[in-house]
């Protein structure tokens, strides 16, 4: 089941209500209150990075500062809010490490510089919007899926701009080294770089670019952090399957982050950090998506 399809757009002006409250709500670092688990001995194969990071007491994880809802963090809050950084304390926990304490590195992580910060392991785990793909797949470990979404367009909210068929041959802003701004170029559009998904929303908003494009509800929170000067048109044009990064030097750390996934679709903690992110407008919480298996 896809969490946020266009035909819902109109609910979804809720759910980009929802989003802004998202990225600012919890500036005093708090936002869940996800506790840190006891490591029984023998809980993680001596050896593993699993067992190296519960021994060390600490982890880095790289996520998104710039994306209410999913990734986001203000001058005033000392921990990013958003679904991403909720899953990503589930894990966080699993290893016995408080993830509201100092022991715990949040790396700001553009879409640029996922991959090198994973091999230079300048980060433990990757949660920033992170696409699965074979591409990335030939270099990191990456799995999940946690969440499922969609691309599509945002505009200026007097544009008469519909939908990618309105952007044929025409300039399309998305970040350095996502799915998104290839699939601008796969779709007829002309992509227009920048650094991160931030920056072209100010692209949109100063008429440098008529548009800009990424997952759906990454786009309805920039929406709404804009207090109407811009909007989200158009159906979704692609399935961007978004999971877990890690190193391809700890393939063990797969079949540990899809566990921890599975007993949070069971136990109904995954629902309950949607609910308390994206969902927080009143959109319906998705069946969570099926996880891909581990490769041997």
């Amino acid at each position: 089941m896809r969490f946020i399809r266009t035909k819902a757009v109109l609910a979804g002006v809720g759910l980009a209500l929802s989003l802004a409250a998202c990225g600012e709500a919890g500036s005093d670092g708090s936002s869940s209150d996800v506790e840190a688990e006891d490591v029984e001995e023998g809980k993680f194969e001596e050896g593993s990075r699993m067992a190296e990071l519960a021994e060390a007491g600490e982890v880095t994880v790289g996520v998104k500062y710039d994306q209410p809802g999913l990734g986001f963090k203000d001058a005033a809050s000392d921990i990013p809010t958003g679904f991403d950084v909720e899953i990503a304390k589930l894990l966080v926990a699993d290893l016995g490490i408080d993830p509201e304490s100092d022991s715990v590195t949040w790396e700001e992580t553009i879409s640029d510089n996922r991959e090198p910060y994973i091999q230079e392991g300048r980060v433990d785990l990757v949660l920033a919007t992170y696409s699965i793909t074979p591409e990335r797949q030939e270099i990191v470990g990456q799995t999940g899926p946690y969440l499922i979404t969609g691309q599509q367009i945002l505009v200026k909210e007097d544009s008469d701009i519909q939908g990618k068929e309105d952007l044929q041959g025409e300039e399309v802003c998305s970040a350095e080294g996502s799915t998104s701004i290839e699939n601008v170029e796969a779709e007829g559009m002309v992509p227009a770089p920048a650094p991160d998904y931030s920056q072209c929303v100010d692209d949109v908003l100063n008429d440098t670019v008529e548009a800009m494009s990424t997952d759906g509800a990454i786009l309805l929170g920039y929406a709404a952090e804009q207090d109407g000067q811009l909007k989200v048109v158009g159906e979704e044009f692609s399935e961007e399957r978004i999971g877990v990064g890690y190193s391809q030097d700890y393939p063990e750390m797969c079949e540990w982050i899809n566990g921890v996934l599975q007993e949070s679709y069971d136990d109904g903690t995954w629902a309950e950090a949607f609910e308390s992110t994206l969902g927080e407008g009143g959109a319906e919480t998705p069946d969570p998506p099926a996880l891909d298996e581990c490769q041997a």
